[in-house]
Protein backbone atom coordinates (compact mmCIF):
# COMPACT_ATOMS: atom_id res chain seq x y z
CA UNK A 1 0.00 0.00 0.00
CA UNK A 2 1.39 3.41 -0.94
CA UNK A 3 1.62 5.96 1.84
CA UNK A 4 -0.32 9.18 1.50
CA UNK A 5 -3.43 10.73 3.03
CA UNK A 6 -4.67 10.35 6.60
CA UNK A 7 -4.86 7.55 9.11
CA UNK A 8 -7.21 7.72 12.10
CA UNK A 9 -6.67 5.67 15.25
CA UNK A 10 -9.23 5.39 18.06
CA UNK A 11 -8.27 4.82 21.69
CA UNK A 12 -4.89 6.41 21.04
CA UNK A 13 -4.24 7.93 24.45
CA UNK A 14 -2.09 4.99 25.55
CA UNK A 15 -1.04 1.42 24.90
CA UNK A 16 -1.42 -0.14 21.48
CA UNK A 17 -3.46 2.75 20.07
CA UNK A 18 -0.89 5.36 21.00
CA UNK A 19 1.97 3.26 19.65
CA UNK A 20 0.15 2.55 16.36
CA UNK A 21 -0.68 6.24 15.88
CA UNK A 22 2.96 7.20 16.37
CA UNK A 23 4.14 4.42 14.04
CA UNK A 24 1.71 5.44 11.29
CA UNK A 25 2.91 9.03 11.60
CA UNK A 26 6.53 7.84 11.47
CA UNK A 27 5.80 5.90 8.27
CA UNK A 28 4.40 9.03 6.60
CA UNK A 29 0.63 9.16 7.16
CA UNK A 30 -1.06 12.33 8.41
CA UNK A 31 -2.14 10.66 11.61
CA UNK A 32 -5.26 11.60 13.53
CA UNK A 33 -4.92 10.16 17.05
CA UNK A 34 -8.30 10.24 18.76
CA UNK A 35 -9.43 9.36 22.25
CA UNK A 36 -12.34 9.76 24.64
CA UNK A 37 -10.29 12.08 26.88
CA UNK A 38 -7.91 14.28 24.82
CA UNK A 39 -5.94 15.32 27.90
CA UNK A 40 -4.80 11.72 28.25
CA UNK A 41 -2.81 12.10 25.03
CA UNK A 42 -1.04 15.30 26.01
CA UNK A 43 2.40 13.90 25.20
CA UNK A 44 1.58 13.21 21.55
CA UNK A 45 1.66 16.86 20.43
CA UNK A 46 0.84 17.24 16.72
CA UNK A 47 -0.47 13.70 16.33
CA UNK A 48 -3.34 14.31 18.76
CA UNK A 49 -6.56 15.50 17.18
CA UNK A 50 -8.97 15.74 20.07
CA UNK A 51 -11.99 13.86 21.29
CA UNK A 52 -13.66 10.96 19.57
CA UNK A 53 -15.94 8.70 21.59
CA UNK A 54 -16.95 5.67 19.53
CA UNK A 55 -20.21 5.46 21.50
CA UNK A 56 -21.13 9.05 20.53
CA UNK A 57 -21.48 9.63 16.76
CA UNK A 58 -21.72 13.38 17.32
CA UNK A 59 -17.96 13.30 18.02
CA UNK A 60 -17.09 11.64 14.69
CA UNK A 61 -15.02 14.03 12.57
CA UNK A 62 -13.29 12.08 9.83
CA UNK A 63 -10.68 13.65 7.52
CA UNK A 64 -11.67 13.88 3.86
CA UNK A 65 -8.47 12.13 2.78
CA UNK A 66 -8.86 9.18 5.21
CA UNK A 67 -7.21 6.01 3.92
CA UNK A 68 -6.58 4.00 7.10
CA UNK A 69 -9.05 3.54 9.96
CA UNK A 70 -7.75 1.71 13.03
CA UNK A 71 -10.54 0.60 15.37
CA UNK A 72 -8.53 0.22 18.55
CA UNK A 73 -10.71 1.75 21.29
CA UNK A 74 -11.92 -0.89 23.71
CA UNK A 75 -12.74 -1.59 27.34
CA UNK A 76 -12.83 -4.62 29.57
CA UNK A 77 -14.45 -5.47 32.89
CA UNK A 78 -13.96 -7.67 35.93
CA UNK A 79 -13.18 -11.26 34.93
CA UNK A 80 -16.02 -13.24 36.46
CA UNK A 81 -17.77 -16.58 35.98
CA UNK A 82 -20.83 -16.30 33.78
CA UNK A 83 -22.92 -17.36 36.77
CA UNK A 84 -21.89 -14.20 38.61
CA UNK A 85 -21.66 -11.81 35.66
CA UNK A 86 -23.06 -8.29 35.76
CA UNK A 87 -25.14 -7.97 32.60
CA UNK A 88 -24.77 -4.19 32.67
CA UNK A 89 -20.99 -4.66 32.36
CA UNK A 90 -21.62 -6.79 29.29
CA UNK A 91 -23.84 -4.12 27.75
CA UNK A 92 -21.27 -1.40 28.44
CA UNK A 93 -18.52 -3.48 26.88
CA UNK A 94 -20.51 -4.31 23.77
CA UNK A 95 -21.44 -0.63 23.39
CA UNK A 96 -17.76 0.26 22.95
CA UNK A 97 -16.14 -2.91 21.60
CA UNK A 98 -18.84 -3.79 19.07
CA UNK A 99 -21.42 -1.08 18.42
CA UNK A 100 -18.79 1.66 18.51
CA UNK A 101 -16.68 -0.20 15.96
CA UNK A 102 -19.69 -0.69 13.70
CA UNK A 103 -20.84 2.93 13.96
CA UNK A 104 -17.46 4.49 13.21
CA UNK A 105 -16.67 2.04 10.41
CA UNK A 106 -20.04 2.68 8.81
CA UNK A 107 -19.39 6.43 8.85
CA UNK A 108 -15.91 5.93 7.37
CA UNK A 109 -16.78 3.64 4.45
CA UNK A 110 -17.87 6.35 1.97
CA UNK A 111 -14.63 8.29 2.59
CA UNK A 112 -12.45 5.17 2.41
CA UNK A 113 -14.18 4.18 -0.84
CA UNK A 114 -13.44 7.61 -2.32
CA UNK A 115 -9.77 7.30 -1.31
CA UNK A 116 -9.17 3.68 -2.31
CA UNK A 117 -7.06 1.67 -1.89
CA UNK A 118 -7.75 1.96 1.81
CA UNK A 119 -7.86 -0.14 4.98
CA UNK A 120 -10.13 -0.82 7.96
CA UNK A 121 -8.02 -2.36 10.72
CA UNK A 122 -9.75 -3.63 13.87
CA UNK A 123 -7.91 -4.69 17.01
CA UNK A 124 -9.59 -7.69 18.65
CA UNK A 125 -7.79 -10.22 20.87
CA UNK A 126 -6.01 -13.55 20.52
CA UNK A 127 -8.05 -14.67 23.55
CA UNK A 128 -10.96 -15.33 21.20
CA UNK A 129 -9.04 -18.34 19.86
CA UNK A 130 -8.49 -20.07 23.21
CA UNK A 131 -11.01 -21.27 25.80
CA UNK A 132 -10.00 -18.73 28.45
CA UNK A 133 -12.24 -19.01 31.54
CA UNK A 134 -13.79 -15.88 33.09
CA UNK A 135 -13.05 -13.77 30.00
CA UNK A 136 -16.45 -14.53 28.46
CA UNK A 137 -17.65 -10.91 28.28
CA UNK A 138 -14.44 -9.55 26.80
CA UNK A 139 -13.98 -12.51 24.44
CA UNK A 140 -17.60 -12.35 23.27
CA UNK A 141 -17.31 -8.67 22.41
CA UNK A 142 -14.05 -9.18 20.53
CA UNK A 143 -15.40 -12.26 18.75
CA UNK A 144 -18.40 -10.21 17.63
CA UNK A 145 -16.06 -7.57 16.22
CA UNK A 146 -14.12 -10.33 14.48
CA UNK A 147 -17.26 -11.77 12.86
CA UNK A 148 -18.25 -8.25 11.84
CA UNK A 149 -14.92 -7.97 10.04
CA UNK A 150 -15.50 -11.26 8.19
CA UNK A 151 -18.68 -9.96 6.58
CA UNK A 152 -17.33 -6.46 6.10
CA UNK A 153 -14.37 -7.87 4.21
CA UNK A 154 -16.63 -9.29 1.53
CA UNK A 155 -18.90 -6.23 1.35
CA UNK A 156 -16.20 -3.60 0.85
CA UNK A 157 -13.67 -5.52 -1.25
CA UNK A 158 -15.27 -4.24 -4.50
CA UNK A 159 -14.64 -0.68 -3.26
CA UNK A 160 -10.90 -1.19 -2.86
CA UNK A 161 -11.12 -1.37 0.95
CA UNK A 162 -9.10 -4.06 2.70
CA UNK A 163 -10.17 -5.37 6.10
CA UNK A 164 -7.44 -6.32 8.55
CA UNK A 165 -7.84 -7.82 12.02
CA UNK A 166 -5.11 -7.71 14.66
CA UNK A 167 -5.35 -10.24 17.51
CA UNK A 168 -2.89 -9.13 20.21
CA UNK A 169 -1.67 -11.36 22.99
CA UNK A 170 0.25 -10.09 26.03
CA UNK A 171 1.25 -6.49 25.24
CA UNK A 172 2.62 -4.26 28.00
CA UNK A 173 -0.38 -1.94 28.30
CA UNK A 174 -2.40 -0.58 31.20
CA UNK A 175 -5.22 -3.00 30.35
CA UNK A 176 -2.84 -5.97 30.45
CA UNK A 177 -1.30 -4.90 33.77
CA UNK A 178 -4.72 -4.35 35.35
CA UNK A 179 -5.67 -7.93 34.49
CA UNK A 180 -2.74 -9.38 36.47
CA UNK A 181 -2.99 -10.67 40.02
CA UNK A 182 -5.85 -12.60 41.56
CA UNK A 183 -8.85 -12.81 39.28
CA UNK A 184 -12.31 -11.78 40.46
CA UNK A 185 -13.45 -15.36 39.92
CA UNK A 186 -11.25 -16.45 42.83
CA UNK A 187 -13.75 -14.82 45.20
CA UNK A 188 -16.18 -17.66 44.52
CA UNK A 189 -15.33 -20.98 46.17
CA UNK A 190 -16.71 -23.12 43.35
CA UNK A 191 -14.46 -21.38 40.83
CA UNK A 192 -11.32 -20.74 42.89
CA UNK A 193 -9.44 -23.91 41.79
CA UNK A 194 -9.89 -23.06 38.12
CA UNK A 195 -9.05 -19.40 38.73
CA UNK A 196 -5.85 -20.34 40.54
CA UNK A 197 -4.71 -22.62 37.72
CA UNK A 198 -5.55 -20.02 35.08
CA UNK A 199 -3.55 -17.39 36.98
CA UNK A 200 -0.59 -19.76 37.36
CA UNK A 201 -0.53 -20.67 33.68
CA UNK A 202 -0.69 -17.01 32.76
CA UNK A 203 2.27 -16.20 35.01
CA UNK A 204 4.24 -19.07 33.51
CA UNK A 205 3.39 -18.77 29.83
CA UNK A 206 2.08 -15.28 29.04
CA UNK A 207 3.59 -12.77 31.45
CA UNK A 208 7.23 -13.66 30.64
CA UNK A 209 6.53 -13.10 26.92
CA UNK A 210 4.92 -9.69 27.12
CA UNK A 211 5.83 -7.36 24.23
CA UNK A 212 6.38 -3.60 24.24
CA UNK A 213 3.59 -1.64 22.49
CA UNK A 214 6.05 -0.01 20.07
CA UNK A 215 7.25 -3.43 18.91
CA UNK A 216 3.67 -4.61 18.42
CA UNK A 217 2.80 -1.37 16.59
CA UNK A 218 5.53 -1.91 14.02
CA UNK A 219 4.11 -5.35 13.23
CA UNK A 220 0.56 -3.93 13.08
CA UNK A 221 1.49 -1.19 10.60
CA UNK A 222 3.35 -3.77 8.50
CA UNK A 223 0.07 -5.71 8.34
CA UNK A 224 -1.88 -2.60 7.35
CA UNK A 225 0.52 -1.98 4.46
CA UNK A 226 0.71 -5.63 3.37
CA UNK A 227 -1.68 -5.72 0.41
CA UNK A 228 -1.03 -9.42 -0.30
CA UNK A 229 -1.38 -10.72 3.27
CA UNK A 230 -4.24 -12.49 5.08
CA UNK A 231 -7.01 -10.79 7.02
CA UNK A 232 -5.81 -11.81 10.49
CA UNK A 233 -2.45 -11.08 12.07
CA UNK A 234 -0.76 -11.54 15.41
CA UNK A 235 1.66 -8.96 16.75
CA UNK A 236 3.56 -10.87 19.46
CA UNK A 237 4.82 -14.44 20.02
CA UNK A 238 1.75 -15.66 21.91
CA UNK A 239 -0.78 -14.37 19.37
CA UNK A 240 1.30 -15.67 16.46
CA UNK A 241 1.36 -19.15 18.02
CA UNK A 242 -2.38 -19.10 18.70
CA UNK A 243 -3.14 -18.02 15.14
CA UNK A 244 -0.96 -20.82 13.78
CA UNK A 245 -2.80 -23.29 16.02
CA UNK A 246 -6.17 -21.95 14.89
CA UNK A 247 -5.24 -22.22 11.22
CA UNK A 248 -4.07 -25.81 11.57
CA UNK A 249 -6.72 -27.25 13.89
CA UNK A 250 -10.47 -27.54 14.28
CA UNK A 251 -12.35 -26.03 17.23
CA UNK A 252 -12.32 -29.22 19.29
CA UNK A 253 -8.56 -29.60 18.95
CA UNK A 254 -8.04 -26.01 20.05
CA UNK A 255 -10.33 -26.60 23.04
CA UNK A 256 -8.51 -29.81 23.98
CA UNK A 257 -5.14 -28.05 23.88
CA UNK A 258 -6.28 -24.98 25.83
CA UNK A 259 -9.55 -25.21 27.76
CA UNK A 260 -9.46 -28.93 28.51
CA UNK A 261 -5.91 -28.61 29.79
CA UNK A 262 -7.05 -25.97 32.27
CA UNK A 263 -9.95 -28.12 33.44
CA UNK A 264 -7.74 -31.17 33.94
CA UNK A 265 -5.24 -29.26 36.04
CA UNK A 266 -7.89 -27.65 38.24
CA UNK A 267 -9.44 -30.95 39.35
Amino acid sequence: MDIHGSALVTGASRGIGRAVALELAHRGFDTVATMRDPEAGSGMAAETDGRLDVTDPSTFDLPSDLRVLVNNAGIDTDYLPVEHANIEDWRRMFETNVFGVVALTSAAIPILRANQPSVVCTVTSSSIIASVPFFSAYRASKAAASAFGDSLRVEVAPFGIRVVEILPGPIDTDMFRLSTGEQGAARFDDYRPLADVAALLRREHADPRVVDPAQAASTIVDAILDTTGPMRYGCDPVSLELLDLWRQCDDETVFTMTGQSLLDQSR
